[in-house]
């Protein structure tokens, strides 16, 4: 499912170290790279060729870190605005998933500062994976999918056995997380995932490619063996047990894209709205892999 990987890297080392990890695991080893440094427009041509000369050595020493096979990864210098860029780019090599790294910031900050990551992930319909500055990257073995009805989240599902699929050790946290929360604990005995149907057919799935599943249902008690439940407005409880349960990456569906035709203006419509995915990819103590699919 993840042939091809655009990482676009600033010189931090966040995104590059997020792709290391990934690359590790035994579903990822001939995903093809390409690796990104945009050099924006400067006031002189001195600048310019200076800010050229710093791009290429971002570039060599995020290549030399990867330490990849070098058939399998390309990079690419580019002048321009780099939101823009790496929408253009991640198209042009049609990737199947974006990593970026982000600060973290909140969606009306993240407008004002004219963050890149927010901007790409706003716009690009591709599974983006998003890195804060502040998150530490730790070996993938524990995986979890924010799971409910939605395309969103069954691609994320599909994006989360992919990546675990043949891995020793690896874990799949499914966690249906209920987002009608009246401001108090429910609580729900006796929990048995065949009687959710989203997490049944979930479950299945996994299953069917040997991947050792833990389910996590809204509520407040003990479940059945294997099934665990919580409760929680759904997007302070995805970050809780993401938190509770070490989660080494966390998958989210981000089923509330605005329509192209709105492309080009700034999502007003949400800005101080409750955006589920927007406040997941904040608050989130781990990586987080967005799934999104556009609306009509």
């Amino acid at each position: 499912m993840i042939e091809k990987v655009l990482v676009a890297v600033s010189g931090l080392g966040h995104a590059e170290e997020m792709l290391k990890t990934l690359s590790e695991l035994p579903a990822m080893k001939n995903s093809q790279v390409t690796v990104l440094h945009v050099v924006p427009a400067q006031t002189s041509a001195e600048v310019m060729t200076a800010k050229w000369e710093e791009g290429g050595k971002i570039l060599a020493n995020a290549i030399q870190y990867l330490n990849l096979d070098p058939s399998r990864v390309s990079s690419i210098l580019r002048q321009g605005e780099p939101k823009d860029v790496v929408c253009q780019v991640a198209d042009e090599i049609d990737a199947d998933l974006i990593i970026m790294g982000s600060r973290g910031l909140k969606r009306l900050q993240s407008i004002l500062a004219n963050s890149v990551s927010q901007y790409v992930f706003q716009l690009s319909s591709r599974p983006m994976l998003l890195v804060k500055d502040d998150i530490y990257v730790k070996k993938i073995n524990r995986v979890m999918v924010a799971i409910n009805d939605s395309d969103a989240a069954r691609q994320c599902l599909q994006l989360g056995i992919f990546l675990l699929r043949d891995l020793k050790g690896g874990e799949l946290l499914l966690a249906n997380v209920n987002t009608e929360w009246k401001g108090k604990t429910t609580t729900t005995k006796d929990v048995n995932p065949s009687e959710n149907p989203v997490l049944a057919s979930a479950l299945a799935e996994a299953k069917k490619y040997g991947i050792e599943t833990k389910c996590i249902i809204s509520g407040g008690a003990q479940g059945q063996e294997g099934t665990l439940t919580s409760s929680g407005r759904a997007g302070q409880e995805i970050c809780r047990l993401a938190d509770e349960f070490n989660v080494d990456l966390l998958l989210i569906g981000s089923p509330d894209r605005r329509p192209s035709i709105a492309k080009s203006f700034v999502d007003l419509d949400r800005l101080l709205g409750a955006s589920l995915s927007d406040y997941v990819r904040v608050n989130a103590t781990c990586p987080v892999l967005l799934a999104r699919t556009a609306t009509a």
